[in-house]
């Protein structure tokens, strides 16, 4: 087996998104859609990823780790943020920006890559190693998925929950998140906080921001959110989608707030 460490992969990772072709989007003009991402570890044995099959969690369809991958020892979790670009543009209110959903729709596949780049660079140091989410037996049942990114980010120490349901990372909530789970054994990352919503500051910032008014000081209404997304995709973006405004022009949207 091949040393790879953590710090090694994530330089190879900013590496990656810096010299993908199609980070890059001529018109609408984004020079870039994502930044260099974070990364971080969870041990596959972590207790947490029983608690994410409890009905108040996810649910009992939310595997675990060596359902994926036979023997897994580790997941690593990694945050993608949008970059200025992106952001700024969806910053203003009415439709979602045009920059935004090309940054969900074409960035999409540029995290797909990344999480293939991943797995292959895992693979080729000698580790079994896949992406969930590139995974046929990857599903949605009832808006929960059966492998949660935001979840194992929490797993894995990337930051907590906020009060948009959106994940908070030192990095702010624009962006997008990947994972691989691998036999790779790598140091586990230290989790700051146990409390799911401790980088949110309840500034409420987010409520006034969605279109649709699906985020209340109790909860967010996923099917509101899924449908807005929906129906200005069919009149608006076809066959591109998004929303994003509860992730900018918020006080989390590139940085843990005050």
């Amino acid at each position: 087996m091949l040393t790879l460490t953590l710090e090694q992969l994530q330089r190879e990772m900013a590496q990656f998104i810096a010299d993908h072709p199609t980070n890059t989007v001529q018109e609408p003009v984004i020079p870039q859609i994502y930044s260099a991402p974070i990364a971080a570890v969870a041990a596959a044995s972590d207790a947490l990823f029983h608690r994410f099959q409890e009905p108040s969690v996810i649910g009992p369809h939310h595997t675990f780790p060596d359902f994926w991958v036979s023997g897994a020892q580790s997941v690593i979790s990694y945050f993608l943020p949008f970059s200025e670009t992106v952001r700024a543009a969806n910053r203003k209110s009415g439709l979602p920006a045009l920059e935004w959903v090309y940054g969900r729709y074409e960035g999409e596949q540029v995290n797909n890559d990344l999480r293939q780049f991943v797995a292959d660079r895992l693979q080729q140091a000698g580790w079994d190693a896949t992406a969930p989410m590139l995974d046929d037996r990857f599903e949605v049942i009832e808006y929960r998925s059966n492998w949660s990114e935001r979840h194992v980010a929490f797993a894995a120490g990337l930051g907590t929950f906020g009060l948009h349901t959106s994940f908070i990372t030192e990095k702010g909530s624009a962006g997008r998140f990947g994972s691989i789970v691998t036999t790779a054994e790598l140091p586990v990352t230290t989790r700051r906080h146990d409390d799911i919503y401790a980088n949110c500051s309840f500034c409420r910032q987010c409520i006034p921001r969605c279109p649709v008014k699906a985020i209340s000081d109790q909860a967010k209404d996923h099917r509101v959110c899924s449908e807005y997304q929906r129906s200005t995709k069919e009149r608006h973006f076809k066959p591109r989608y998004g929303c994003g405004k509860c992730q900018t022009g918020v006080a989390c949207e590139e940085r843990i707030p005050v």
